[in-house]
């Protein structure tokens, strides 16, 4: 064994706290041995820092897929309430779900009668338009404002 394989083995003994310290040494002695201490313990890494990051990261994504997937599959068709958990009291399981189908049905009321509004605002908009444009085409010549000769 190499006198710096012994030297890493040994700093590999005392953990982290002493590999800082190697580290920082080496930047007071002399900047750039501190920035290879650095380097070197971040690519071989010793510190730790990207394993376990890394991990925790990947079981974090899985977590927040797997609550997506739960949200969309309650959410397919208009029914989405239906897969919430029951509160314990058929009653008021009931009163809810009755509920919740009054209120979507005034839902699709409202929107009906806005489309409808719509509709009968545009219509009132194009009719007045279209008797504008009837009447200009209608005037007379001299009806129509004449330009001023400019001097």
């Amino acid at each position: 064994m190499t006198a710096a394989a012994s030297v890493t083995n040994k700093l590999d003994e005392m953990g982290r706290p002493a590999w800082i310290v190697v580290m920082i040494i080496g930047f007071i002695v002399f900047w750039p041995l501190g920035l290879a201490v650095l380097a070197y313990l971040l690519w071989s890494g010793r510190m730790g820092c990207h394993a376990r990051g890394s991990d925790r990261f990947e079981r974090k994504m899985q977590r927040m897929h797997e609550k997506m997937d739960r949200m969309r599959a309650r959410m397919t068709g208009k029914d989405w309430w239906e897969g919430s958990p029951s509160s314990g009291n058929a009653a008021f399981d009931e009163y809810k779900a009755e509920t919740l189908k009054r209120l979507e049905e005034e839902q699709d009321a409202f929107h009906d009668f806005l489309e409808q509004l719509r509709m009968s605002k545009d219509r009132a908009e194009f009719d007045q338009f279209m008797s504008q444009r009837r009447g200009k085409d209608t005037a007379s010549p001299d009806d129509r404002p004449r330009e001023r000769p400019e001097a």
